[in-house]
């Protein structure tokens, strides 16, 4: 009797130990407990630490808390101006919603990221077909992303989803056109360098030929003040003269300053003969007393 008393005990024992084993809960930093009851979600545990469940009616299941990220495969698409270009990109992602996304994708990782890769996807087609080539190069960093995720908008609320960040690795041309394209791009640029050239050209010979007409204006203002102090000088040069000469003793020594200045003048160059009339001014230097 003893001994199946013992034997009873453990079992009791045991049937406790499995049913307060099967009743906890642990809940990680970086998950959601789900508690399922005869299939059904019952409530979701979102907080770290230890909880409680009905043994053997409820079941635990448990979906990532972290940010997650999904490599999208590299897809053809095709700009506004028909042209055609490789995108490779990844999204990052996360869970805020685990009952809605155990309900609407069965707990299913693979089929969150297959239902995200076709969103993703159709959005990106959408908006680099609306967008020409050259637009697409120049904004695949911040502005097409943005783009993109402001096209897809909140159509993965539904899923308990939030698309965190759209990030594109690479975007390139098709092997078969790159050369084309870079031709074009490179005479593209010749052509608005050669624009620039000009515009500047233009506009230096603008300068050139303001300050020419400044110079001009300058050269002249200053022609025109060099001979009125010239003729100012001359004036004023006569009227030292006239001051000077305003007495009879004075006229008749600039009378005889003056014909020798003639005589003078009159005898340069070669042998000359000069015959002067006694009245003549010249002569008077020699016959007055």
């Amino acid at each position: 009797m003893k001994t199946v008393k013992r034997i009873s005990l453990v079992v009791i024992l045991l049937a406790l130990l499995i049913t307060g084993a099967s009743s906890i809960v642990i809940t990680h930093e970086n998950e959601y407990s789900l508690i399922r009851q005869f299939g059904r979600i019952d409530h979701v545990v979102a907080e770290a630490g230890v909880s409680f469940k009905i043994p053997f009616i409820q079941s635990v299941d448990t979906l990532p808390k972290q940010t997650l990220l999904y490599d999208l495969s590299p897809s053809d698409v095709i700009t506004s101006d028909k042209k055609t270009m490789i995108c490779d990109s990844y999204i990052l992602w996360r869970i805020v919603d685990p009952q809605k996304f155990a309900q609407t994708l069965n707990s299913s990782i693979p089929s969150a990221e297959n239902r995200l890769d076709a969103i993703v996807y159709y959005s990106t087609k959408t908006v680099i077909s609306s967008t020409p080539q050259d637009d697409v190069i120049s904004g695949r960093g911040g502005a097409l992303s943005s783009a993109i995720i402001a096209n897809i908008g909140t159509s993965l609320e539904q899923y308990g989803i939030e698309l965190l960040s759209f990030e594109i690795k690479k975007l390139d041309l098709p092997s078969d056109n790159k050369a084309a394209v870079y031709e074009r791009m490179i005479s593209e640029r010749d052509n608005i360098a050669a624009t620039y050239t000009a515009e500047g050209s233009s506009e230096a010979q603008k300068i050139r030929n303001t300050t020419d007409k400044e110079v001009t204006v300058m050269l002249s203002d200053a022609e025109k003040d060099a001979e009125i102090l010239i003729a100012e000088g001359e004036a004023e040069y006569m009227r030292i003269l006239s001051e000077a000469y305003n007495d009879p003793s004075k006229q008749e020594f600039y009378s005889f300053v003056r014909s020798l200045d003639a005589l003078k003048i009159s005898m340069q160059g070669g042998s000359k003969t000069l015959i002067l009339s006694p009245d003549s001014p010249i002569a008077q230097i020699f016959y007055n007393k």
